[in-house]
């Protein structure tokens, strides 16, 4: 944050920078996501996580928010679905068989994708 002098007044700007921008955007759009999962909401509205299955319905999302930011190599599609199936299996006691946990998984690796783009156009214009 930095503060602005305008006319003898502090004026302090908080807007928050590009990068952090796309971040946040990712992030809403991964809860976004996962809000319209049908299977994952079941398992949240039935508490088949326990009292607790709304907290860990929040938490899958800074799981897979963290699974792609801190990944050192290639991300594949394949690995996200497993994460997806064993975050379910060991959070939720559920196993999703009807394809779903392969369209957000593509759903999500698509998110990623245009997240780096726009974020590599901004660096690049900057």
């Amino acid at each position: 944050m930095e503060s602005i002098v305008q006319n003898g007044h502090n004026k302090v700007s908080t807007t928050l920078k590009k990068p952090e921008v796309a971040v946040s955007h990712l992030r809403e759009g991964i809860a976004l996501l996962l809000s319209r999962w049908n299977g994952l909401q079941m398992a949240v509205q039935n508490e088949w996580g326990g009292h607790d299955s709304l907290q860990k319905s929040h938490q899958l999302v800074l799981d897979i928010f963290s699974w792609f930011s801190q990944s050192k190599g290639p991300l594949y599609t394949e690995d996200l679905e497993n994460f997806l199936h064993e975050s379910l299996l060991l959070s939720f006691n559920t196993e999703i068989e009807d394809g779903s946990i392969e369209e957000v998984a593509e759903q999500l690796m698509i998110m990623h994708e245009e997240y780096l783009n726009r974020n590599h156009c901004t660096k690049g214009s900057a």
